[in-house]
């Protein structure tokens, strides 16, 4: 556990830190560091679990990377399994699919809940700025809904699809699950059921309580937070632009639709992550917009414990089971109803 602390001033580097350098032209260089890594080989890979890479679309050379628990390859059973679409963390300026802590928690995810699961790269700033992450991530989307891969085809129920990610990518999953909501239509035959937000990564300008005594966190600092937004939000933005802080003006209005849609929202976080404070809000504001929202808050922690600790890693299922399918129980009546 990531030790408190009550300073309120930066004395973390958080380019050191991140391993993150800007250069003149507005790339940047990115050095390896502790937590995060690539995959090397197959040999790594857990057995149980097929996986595959495939590309999507062609103008900015993304792809995904599908999930499959071989024990279905084997089975008889013509039941298809819901549908996990996830968008790795990284604060948008770090991080890919096939980082070794998102290849192993989609990995695990796939087997023990079981579901399909489509983890989606994105395109990071600052060479592509916000929106350029969400724009990719939907574009995922209708990659799925179109699609030949005989994966998805066989295996995945597209009418139960959930939008998860961690930290940015749960903050992508959420924009992703605004756009979706908004031209529902537009994405037949895939049917959103529920966002799952791990660890949201959100922001805002003027510092919360958690924000300042966590400030100088070891696991996530808070000025690492602040570099990533300085280098992700478009040019000329603050941390209160709609991209960080999404309770801004009492949030979106499509959270309205969302409601009508009778989507469910999963929030995981712990009280060690200095961004608690506004994740707590966030659910308060879905909340008071009518939103169905299930909160689940661990002591302690610290931001992204559940994709980088084994363990915890393990416990994320039994959560995320108990939620999808309430959510799917819940959309069935919800049809018969309707």
């Amino acid at each position: 556990m990531a030790d408190e602390t009550t300073s309120s001033s930066p004395t973390i580097d958080p380019y050191e830190y991140l391993q993150f350098f800007p250069n003149p032209d507005g790339t940047a260089t990115r050095k390896s560091n502790v937590l995060l890594s690539k995959t090397i080989s197959d040999p790594d890979h857990d057995p149980r679990v097929l996986f595959k890479d495939v590309p999507i679309g062609t103008s900015n050379n993304n792809w995904a990377r599908i999930f499959l628990p071989r024990q279905v390859l084997d089975s008889s059973s013509t039941t298809k399994l819901p549908l996990i679409v996830y968008y790795h963390g990284g604060g948008f300026i770090l991080g890919s699919l096939d980082d070794r802590l998102f290849h192993d928690f989609c990995s695990n995810v796939a087997l023990e809940y079981p579901a399909v699961v489509v983890s989606a790269q994105y395109r990071l700033a600052p060479e592509h700025r916000l929106p350029a992450a969400y724009d990719d991530s939907m574009e995922a989307l209708h990659w799925i809904k179109t699609t030949q891969e005989e994966l998805l085809k066989k295996y995945a129920d597209f009418s139960s699809c959930f939008l998860m990610g961690p930290s940015a990518g749960a903050n992508t999953a959420y924009q992703v699950g605004l756009r979706a909501a908004a031209q529902v239509e537009d994405i037949l035959p895939l049917k959103i059921k529920g966002l799952i937000l791990q660890h949201l990564f959100i922001g805002g300008v003027k510092r919360t309580e958690s924000e300042l005594r966590l400030m100088n966190n070891p696991i996530f600092p808070v000025c690492a937070s602040d570099l990533m937004w300085e280098f992700s939000l478009p040019h000329g933005a603050d941390r209160d632009h709609e991209y960080c802080n999404l309770t801004v003006g009492g949030g979106s209005d499509v959270l309205d639709q969302i409601k009508q849609l009778g989507w469910k929202v999963l929030i995981t976080a712990t009280t060690g992550d200095p961004m608690i404070d506004r994740q707590v809000e966030m659910a308060r504001m879905m909340e008071q917009r009518g939103v169905q929202v299930k909160s689940h808050y661990d002591e302690g922690g610290y931001h992204g414990i559940d994709v980088i600790e084994p363990e915890k890693r393990k416990a994320v299922p039994v959560i995320m089971k108990e939620f999808v399918n309430s959510a799917m129980a819940s959309q069935s009546v919800k049809d018969i109803v309707g």
